[in-house]
This record gives structure tokens, sequence and C-alpha cells, in this order.
């Protein structure tokens, strides 16, 4: 059974490096080569070292290893991962590349000196190791010509995107001669070891995300000149509105670059003809910006400059940057009303106002282009469709979007208004079929010439929502389902605004377990969110504050205590299965659980104290007993050191930035478990149930717990009250730092005096009331429910 153990990687650069680093994320090593250098640095000189040093000759991977350790975002989710990269160079050691098992290439875009990387592959490598190019440009087929039929047999592009760690699109690309089993081998390590989302496309300029992504880009512009509207003003209805990132289409453009734009802009004007070329020719205000150097954020200034704190957009007709502009319509209006993306979009792109003509005139051409490309960049809707939403982060793809505004609608208006709609389409209409998917007895079908084709999933996705279109639903409320998933396993799904933590999910969280107990051998904790849970209800909490209703809030707290306990000492076992933001109450949810089954992008931390409070659901008292155990709960442990850590971790709201780091902040144990493909994670979870129950689980046995009492109180508030002399803290800071220490301390008693866990929860629970009393921790809780960002009063 092939397996990939160890890889190479050809060419050091941003791609190239950043390729590394995620493959050593997840658990392969990496060695990383890049040419040796013709000439000395000045530092070097100065060092007396010469080009025959291998410092020197190793210089370009060297720095390469080193960026990857200052980047941000991170391109490692831990630091010691760097351990896993090795590092080299093409003259001294290329004969190692025999070592590895799978060798990409990511050197400069030229076929002549890929071809030259790829002779020397070809007399190093091992028969049945894979080769393939990271290339978004340059023709795949071309660069194996000339090279021997087990190179070519192995040899296909794996095009990465940038940052390769965060975004999730890999596109394959085999040639002709490429052995489709190493093309399914392939697809199967992306999504299951790589933890991408993978499509195989057709070897033609720019493949298929870059293809239609740059496409709607220059569409974008045009009618944005033609229309004589706004940077600013195409940028408020191109995001979220129509279901595209905040970025939309500007701000996204300067994030790229427009040097990276115009690199991938002219693959494709390059090698097509006739109106598309035209398409693909880049406006002459672009080129002036690109030649005063205005090529977005890296330079400081592109379509947007921010001064001081206000952000300018540029006015591309005199090319000077003045205030920012919002575009305003009925139409916007009535989308945002609207539920999921779908309806938002079919709100605005049938409307006459000045909002939908825009949409509607940078939309279809996407769709109609999208179509008529079909055959000759991609094998099926579906791969176009998931390649936007992989690579660009769209939440419907072009295909997926027709369907939603209506497909039979659009064609008619797009005829009456003199444009062309692709045969395929128009003989689609005419048998009768109106929507490119569909979907039957819980399945998805897609359009695939003539007939509908069911579409095949990683065995290892579990589809939420179309269980519950199977009625798979045991009981469910305005937060929360509890949802039969299969093999007597049943999911526990917040879905809740943001999935924050309300009465109603404390009610179902009660009922899951009573249920599973009885009928089930075991509980996921998870869903299909944008996060897997932001924390309590803010808002409400505020409210009842600012009500003096203390009553409530306490009654609040003590049934999410006692839900919490009751996930801990559930008979059966709970599985939590955390993804992306899990903050707060969502940390809260998870710690108590049997165990963790984290995405590798998971940002785990307990930041109440952001808002003026501290954690009100146990998670103080969890925290330190998960830091207890890792380090070994016996009478000659230093708890001080357990204090001190929980303490600062929660103080200093600390959020892991992936499942890695939330292992070394303490909120994961070494018996969880990380998924690399957040689609996997339901099944992940599940499995893992299955596992516990299969091996006889049993609930932990509940036990004291040691504390540090007052002198280790004092131990703790000593940092806080140097940071409020030096000025770095509030006095309110130190009076939430006090309550927190007094919490973790287990109050005014000897050290090492043991307690049970409800003295814990019942310290914990009047701190949070106290705090939530005082008038500056509600001006911080509104601060953040108005500005989403800390107040520091």
């Amino acid at each position: 059974m092939r397996q990939i153990k160890k890889a190479a990687v050809l060419g050091s650069g941003v791609m190239g490096s950043q390729i590394a680093a995620h493959l050593a994320n997840v658990g392969i090593h990496v060695l990383l080569l890049d040419i040796v250098p013709t000439e000395l640095t000045a530092e070097e000189k100065q060092q007396g070292l010469t080009l025959k040093d291998p410092i020197v000759r190793n210089r370009y991977a060297q720095k390469a290893v080193q960026r990857l350790q200052k980047q941000t975002p991170a391109p490692l989710t831990a630091k010691e991962n760097i351990e896993r990269i090795e590092i080299g160079n093409f003259d001294d050691d290329i004969e190692k590349i025999a070592e590895a098992d799978w060798v990409i290439e990511a050197v400069v875009e030229r076929l002549d000196i890929k071809q030259k990387v790829f002779e020397k592959v070809d007399k190093w490598r091992r028969p049945g190791s894979i080769i393939s190019t990271n290339t978004s440009g340059v023709s795949v087929h071309s660069m194996s010509e000339n090279r021997s039929e087990d190179f070519r047999k192995h040899f296909l592009g794996t095009h990465f995107f940038n940052p390769p760690r965060y975004l999730k699109l890999l596109e394959i690309i085999p040639t002709k001669d490429t052995d489709e089993q190493v093309v399914a081998f392939m697809k199967r390590f992306g999504e299951d070891v790589l933890g991408k989302g993978v499509v195989c496309a057709k070897d033609t300029p720019n493949f298929i995300a870059n293809r239609i992504g740059t496409y709607g880009f220059l569409v974008t512009v045009r009618e944005m000149l033609k229309g004589n509207y706004s940077v600013g003003e195409v940028d408020s209805v191109t995001g979220p509105l129509i279901g595209r990132p905040k970025s939309a289409t500007f701000h996204t453009l300067d994030v790229v670059g427009l040097d990276t734009f115009f690199h991938v802009v002219n693959n494709v004007y390059e090698r097509v003809d006739g109106e598309e070329k035209e398409i693909f020719r880049v406006p002459d205000f672009m080129k002036k910006m690109h030649e005063n150097g205005w090529i977005g954020s890296k330079a400081g200034q592109g379509f947007y400059k921010k001064t001081g704190k206000e952000i300018l957009e540029l006015n591309v007709n005199t090319m000077e940057y003045e205030n920012r502009k919002k575009l305003r319509a009925d139409s916007i209006e009535i989308a945002r009303r609207e539920k999921g993306t779908g309806e938002k979009l079919k709100a605005v792109v049938y409307s006459n106002d000045r909002a939908g003509t825009l949409i509607w005139k940078i939309l279809i051409p996407t769709l109609l282009y999208s179509a008529e490309q079909l055959d000759s960049i991609a094998e099926t809707i579906v791969d176009i469709d998931q390649a936007m939403k992989w690579g660009f982060g769209w939440e419907l793809g072009p295909f997926e979007m027709w369907d939603a505004i209506g497909i039979k609608r659009s064609v008619e208006i797009i005829e009456q208004q003199g444009g062309t709609v692709p045969a395929w389409v128009k003989q689609m209409l005419k048998d009768g079929i109106e929507t490119f998917y569909k979907q039957s007895e819980g399945a998805t079908y897609f359009y695939h010439r003539g007939e509908y084709r069911l579409l095949q999933t990683n065995m290892k996705q579990i589809h939420v929502q179309s269980l519950k279109n199977e009625k798979s639903i045991i009981k469910e409320n305005n937060g929360a389902s509890l949802i039969d998933i299969g093999d007597d396993i049943a999911l526990l799904e917040f879905h809740s605004k943001n999935n924050a933590i309300g009465y109603d999910i404390v009610q179902m969280i009660d009922f899951a377990i009573d249920e599973v107990d009885k009928n089930y051998k075991g509980l996921v904790i998870g869903n299909e969110g944008k996060h897997f849970c932001v924390g309590a209800n803010l808002a409400f909490m505020l409210m009842e504050a600012q009500d003096e209703n203390y009553f409530e809030i306490e009654l609040m707290i003590r049934k999410f205590q006692q839900a919490m306990m009751k996930i801990k000492y559930s008979p059966k076992p709970v599985v939590a299965a955390p993804f992306h933001m899990t903050l707060g109450g969502g940390a809260e949810v998870c710690l108590p659980a049997s165990s963790i089954q984290a995405a590798m992008e998971t940002y785990i931390g307990l930041v109440e104290t952001g808002v003026g409070l501290i954690p009100g659901g146990g998670g103080n008292k969890e925290l330190y007993i998960k830091i207890l155990d890792q380090i070994g709960n016996d009478i000659e442990i230093d708890l001080q050191k357990v204090a001190n850590k929980t303490f600062e971790t929660i103080a200093m709201a600390k959020v892991s930035k992936s499942a890695q780091e939330a292992q070394q902040n303490g909120f994961l144990q070494p018996t969880d478990a990380i998924t690399i493909n957040k689609d996997h994670l339901l099944y992940d979870a599940k499995q893992k149930a299955l596992f516990l129950y299969e091996s006889g689980y049993r609930p932990p046995v509940r036990k004291k717990i040691p504390v540090v009492g007052e002198t280790g109180y004092a131990a703790m508030i000593l940092g806080a009250q140097n940071l409020y002399l030096s000025g770095y803290a509030s006095e309110h800071d130190v009076k939430i730092a006090k309550k927190l220490a007094y919490v973790i301390a287990g109050g005014k008693l000897p050290y090492r005096t043991k307690v049970d866990e409800q003295y814990l929860l019942d310290l914990e629970r009047e701190a949070f009331l106290s705090l939530i009393g005082e008038p500056k921790t509600q001006a911080r809780m509104q601060h953040m429910l108005l500005k989403g960002k800390p107040l520091r009063n």
C-alpha cells in the first residue's frame, strides 16, 4: 500500500517553503532544497565565509525556514514542526530525493528552468515515487516531455493555494500519461492526510479557480468603470451580501497584490484569443497603479490606503484617494432581511436599482463563462463549484448560484438582452431539467451530459443537513438539535446565532445526556457552522445585568454548570468536536467531555476576561484539572506551577492558534486527537465515541482536587499588581485577576487542601455574579457587542 512518509520540495520561495511547512504540520518529513548562491552577502564576507561553506550554500533554504517561524498568519501549527524540515541545495543534496516518496517542484515559473530541474529529478528519484509541480500557469504536460516512462506515469500538477495551511483548495492536474491509480491516490491523500478539498483540473491556463476567479474580478472592474461606481461601492455589495468573503473584490486584490494578480491574468491573456483575450486585458488605470508601486497591502496602498485610523479608497478616474463610499439601494436592505445566501442573491440580482444592475452585470457573465469553459477546464460542474468555494471562499459556486437565482428565469432575461447562452444549458432546459443540482432521498445529484449523476463524497464526510432531511432528528429547539447519525451515536448540534450558548442549548444538553444514556452508545457534540461556538449569549447576559435581574443570571450559570457536570459524568462517552472559534462557553463545553476530537484549525480559549468576567461554566476548574493531570497528580507535584499556568492562560485570554497549540495550553490532553480535514471531523468524532464505548467506557470517578489556597492566591495576583503599578493594567483588570486567582486557588485555605468540584463551582459562580454587576464590566460587554473588540477601562 502506497504511503508518503517523506517528501522533497524543490524551491524555497513563498510557495515552496509554505508547502513544506504544511507537510511538516501533518507529520511528513521534508527535504527543502534551493539553488546555491553565486555571491556572498556583506554579512557573510564579514564572517569570513566562502562560497564553499555549507551555511552559504544552503542560504536560500535556511532563510526560508527562518521566515516560516516569523510569518503571520503562521504557516506552522506548532513551532516544533520546523524540526521536520531538513534543508539543503540542488548541487550537494539532490541525490537525497531518492529517499522521498513525493517530490514537489516549486521553482520559478519558467518552462525551461522547470524542465532542467525535472531532468535532475528523473536521474535521482526512486522509481515509483510521485513527482508533481506546483505551477499555476505553465503547461504541466510540457514539463514532462522527454522524461522516462516511469517519471511520466507518476507525474502530475498539484496546485496549492496560498497560504497552503489555511486555503482548502488543491487542484490536481494529470497529464495524458499519468497513471490513473496515481491520480486516485493523490486525491485521497490530499483529502485524508493534507486536509484539502481536491478537484481534478485540465491542463489549461490557470486551471479552474484562478481562471474563473480572475475573469470575475476583471468583469467587475469593467462594470465598475462602465457604470461609474466607486471602489468602495463595489466592495459594499460584492462581499457577504452575495456569499463572498468580507474582503469582497478590491480588498481581496489588495491582499493578493497587483503584481501577483497581473502574473495570473497574463497566464491566460497570452494563451487565448478573441473576445476572451480582451476580457483578460488589464485596464490602464491598474497598469498605472502597478507602475506607481500601489500594488496593495504589502506596499501600504493599493485600491485602499490607510491614513491614521481612516481608510481611503482610490478614485480610479483621478488616481487620488478619497473618503470610502458605500452603495445605497432598496434591494440591499431587502436582501439583508432574507435568510440564506441564495435568497439574498435572488433578492438583489433581479432588482433594477443601482445595486441590482451591478450585481446582474458582474454575476451573469461569470455564470455564462463558467458554463462556456466547463469542458475545457474541468470534468464536471462540481469541480468548478468546489474550486471556487475552496479557493476563493465563495459560499456558492457558479452553478449553485445559477440554481439559486433560477436558471429558466435568468436565461429568458439574458436572451431578451441579446446575450448568448451555451448550447448545453439551453438543451438542458429544453429537456425539462431546470436545476444543475437536485436532492433525492438524502443524496445530492448533479447534471452532467444530459443526465443527473450521484455526487460521490468521501466516506468520512457526515452531512448533517442531509441527515436532518431524512428525519433523523430526535429532538430540536431554537438553539440546538439532537440527531441520530447512525451506528447508535447521537449528535448534539448547536445552531443558534454564532452558536452562542443560551437556555435552549443548556436544556438540549440536559436532554441529550439522558437520551444517550437510555438509547445510544455515545454522543458527539459538533456542528457544520462557521465556528464551533463563540461562547455564552453575551447580549442576554448584559440585558439581564442592566435590569439587575441577578436571580435569572445566577440560575442560568447554575444550570450551565450542572449541564457541564452531566457531560463530564455521563455514563456514555461524550466526544466534543471543536473547530475554528471555540471560545468561552464553547471551550467549557469541550473541557469536561470524555474526549476531544479537534480540527487542526481550532482556536480555543477561555476569553471571558476580555469582557470583564471570568469563566462561569466550570472552565477554571476543568482547565486546572487538565493541566494537573498532564503534569501528574501526586504529592510531589508543584501545584503553584499548575495554578500559575491556569491563571495566566485565563487571565490573558490566551487563544490557541491551532489544535497543536491547544495541547500546549492544556485544553487538549495527549489522549485527545486532531483531524486535519475539517470535513472529516464529525466522522472521526463518531469513530472515537464508538471506540470508547466498545472499549468498555466508564465515566471518571469523582475525586477531590488539591488547591494552592491562600499562599498560592497571593503568588498569582503579584504579577497583576506589578502590571498595574507599571501602567499596563487598570484597576478593573486587577479586580478581575483577584477574582480569578481566588477561584483557582480555592479560596483562603491551606496549601494542598483537597476540595470537591462543587465547592470550586460555587466560588466560580459567586465571582462571576459579582463581576457582572460591575459598571465597568457591563461597559466592556456592551463595547464587545457593538465594536467586536475588547474595551480597556
